[in-house]
């Protein structure tokens, strides 16, 4: 399964950049309740040299997005890129 990193999960005045909202790309998860079978599970986001690899931690929204949080040391480009969920 894939996804599309969105966004930074972000306030008004912060940034937390190691925590991305992620879009899942199936079409069944698209509510908060379908949203919640992704609880735990792994996403890795591959670059040339290693795999980083993260964990969703939370619904985000009504419309089936999930938090993901990632190690540290993220690069920038890595919005709108796709992701394996596992």
């Amino acid at each position: 399964m894939q996804g599309t990193i969105v966004s930074y999960r972000r306030g008004v005045k912060t940034q937390h950049t190691n925590q991305f909202i992620l879009k899942v790309d199936d079409e069944k998860y698209n509510s908060k309740e379908s949203a919640n079978a992704l609880l735990g599970k792994t996403v890795i986001y591959k670059t040339t040299k290693k795999e980083i690899k993260g964990k969703i931690t939370a619904p985000h929204g009504n419309k089936g997005t999930v938090r993901v949080i990632f190690e540290r040391g993220m690069p920038g480009d890595i919005l709108t890129q796709k992701v394996d969920i596992k």
